[in-house]
């Protein structure tokens, strides 16, 4: 009887365990249930020509909307980096778990509150112009922002308006939109301040719909009700931005989730205005992922930084680049179509001149690194204004130019003439300041001026983690910030030599020095398929940190 029973239950269990199975596979999910009738589908072949024609304003919501991500944590965590210390960015990684169980208007406030509270209202400025872009930039959906131009009415002698709706503080993304995409208006939260300092709280929504006139913000000064509004984005939670797109908009364009995975990120050809200098020293997107990578790497990151400033200064450069090789820095050296990197002329034993070096200016370690390429350890490095630390720990000799451009034209030629029966090298880098993006700013023709052929050396400075550049924070820290990378790689290419036979005034024959930089920098862009622009260091400083570059200049308005 006892084993009769045990083989019925036995039967029983089994039998269960196969319905379940049976049902786990005839039972499917029901479909997702329709769009509500206020939400367009997403067809673009209706919503482009037929909707410009009838469409003067557009209104875009920027989360969901305009950024690929709905997700707000990488810009906060970007202003919780760069403005307030890694103590502060810590904090916020920490509280993330607890943020996602948040609704997404409390969530931001909370976020608001970690990454502003304290923080100087001067000094966020100008890192809301030099930081915040490059991010929100590089998460510009494509298809929204060709949508926007087309519902707007581009096509129509440039008569169009576009008004930008956002949960997150006004300082943060308003310099993005306006600057870079040609926005209109902004309707965002304003950031509560108290003696220039942020207090990490947003003002009210509902003093937002107070203190702005909608009338005015929707259609412009010279608009009026009669002329069509469509909405575009993705599930706004803030009050003020549902009462705006509910009130003005005829009808929404709301991309579903599947649509918005396959969007694509907007070309930097296609910005309005080129994003050429940006600041800051995060040169990854902080997701919560990247940032926990970031926090897990600084222990190793520090002494490794160390080590390699260490084989730098004590190893020559034959020994050297194998050992930072197996460190992780890379370098790759693409010599000239002509001939290997030159070595030092011989025309007269009692002239003896050397090679001068014309590159382009990626980070205080191009010098060593054509040093390095070239395997010379008798080039000198022409600097503007690094500080005394770099230059005393610098393995090559290195002279600042004073800005004389006598005292500046001298001091180089001396270098590259005879000294001691052994000649000299020089490497310079005539942009004067450095530049991240794939763009060379104007050659200062000063190098041009000086007696020998010119070689040009295209550099090329891959980071994944860190920039070792900064126009607003401190110098000091740039190298140990480009070292601190996991894998940091150089590619030097030397180009065949440039003619530099200067005009002389009863000389026909010589070229105009303007001429030669002009041609240096053509050569090095083409090298490395970047852009020429004719903007300066005066221009990036201009930009970035308020002053003309020049150490000890106080703020200009």
């Amino acid at each position: 009887m006892a084993s009769s029973k045990a083989f019925t239950k036995s039967l029983l269990l089994y039998n269960k365990i196969l319905l379940r199975r049976l049902k786990s596979l005839i039972i499917r999910t029901p479909p997702p249930p329709p769009p509500p009738p206020n939400l367009l589908p997403p067809e673009p072949e209706t919503t482009t020509e037929t909707a410009a024609a009838a469409t003067t304003t557009a209104i875009c919501s920027v989360e969901g909307g305009l950024l690929m991500s709905p997700s707000t944590f990488p810009y906060f965590m970007l202003v919780a980096l760069e403005a307030g210390g890694l103590l502060r960015s810590l904090l916020l990684l920490l509280l993330y778990p607890l943020l996602r169980l948040l609704p997404q208007t409390l969530a931001t406030k909370s976020m608001v509150l970690i990454s502003f509270a304290g923080v100087r209202k001067d000094a966020f400025r100008l890192a809301g112009r030099a930081v915040m872009p490059k991010l929100f930039l590089d998460d510009v959906s494509a298809e929204v922002f060709q949508q926007i131009t087309a519902m707007a009415g581009a096509r129509r002698q440039g008569r169009r308006r576009c008004v930008c709706v956002s949960g997150m503080p006004r300082a943060m993304v308003e310099p993005f939109l306006k600057e870079y995409l040609g926005v209109d208006e902004v309707v965002a939260p304003e950031l509560r301040e108290m003696g220039g300092y942020y207090l990490g709280v947003l003002e009210e929504e509902g003093k937002i719909m107070e203190d702005l006139d909608l009338e005015e913000v929707i259609w412009g000064k010279k608009g009026g009700p009669g002329q069509g509004v469509i909405g575009i984005g993705g599930g706004v939670e803030f009050s003020y931005g549902r009462q705006i797109f509910q009130k003005y908009c005829k009808e929404v364009y709301a991309p579903p989730e599947s649509t918005r995975r396959r969007r694509g990120a907007l070309h930097p050809r296609l910005y309005p205005k080129p994003l050429i200098f940006h600041d800051g020293r995060t040169a990854f997107r902080p997701t919560p992922a990247a940032t926990l990578a970031m926090f897990l790497w600084l222990p190793l990151g520090a002494p490794l930084a160390v080590l390699r400033t260490a084989v730098f200064l004590l190893l020559p450069f034959s020994l050297s680049v194998p050992f930072l090789a197996a460190l992780g820095m890379h370098n790759r050296m693409i010599p000239s179509s002509s001939s290997s990197p030159p070595e030092p002329e011989k025309k007269k034993k009692e002239e003896k001149k050397g090679n001068l070096f014309a590159c382009n200016h990626r980070s205080l370690l191009d010098p060593l690194c054509v040093s390095a390429a070239a395997g010379r350890a008798d080039l000198a490095a022409a600097t503007y204004s690094i500080s005394r630390l770099s230059e005393l720990l610098s393995p090559i000799p290195t002279f600042r130019l004073t800005r004389d451009r006598a005292a500046d034209r001298a001091a180089m030629q001396a270098q590259l003439s005879a000294s001691s029966g052994r000649p000299g090298g020089l490497v310079v880098c005539p942009e004067g300041t450095t530049c991240r993006e794939p763009y060379v700013l104007r050659f200062s023709p000063l190098f041009a001026e000086l007696d020998g052929d010119v070689v040009p050396v295209a550099l090329h400075l891959a980071v994944d983690m860190f920039h070792g550049t900064t126009a607003g924070g401190r110098k000091i820290l740039d190298p140990l910030y480009l070292l601190m990378n996991p894998v940091p790689s150089y590619l030097v290419q030397f180009l065949d030599p440039v003619q530099c036979t200067i005009k002389d005034d009863d000389d026909d024959g010589g070229v105009d020095a303007r001429h030669v930089a002009n041609e240096v920098q053509r050569r090095v862009a083409e090298a490395l398929g970047y852009e020429r622009t004719g903007l300066t260091r005066k221009d990036k400083y201009l930009i970035l940190a308020g002053n003309d570059g020049v150490v000890g200049v106080k703020e200009k308005t």
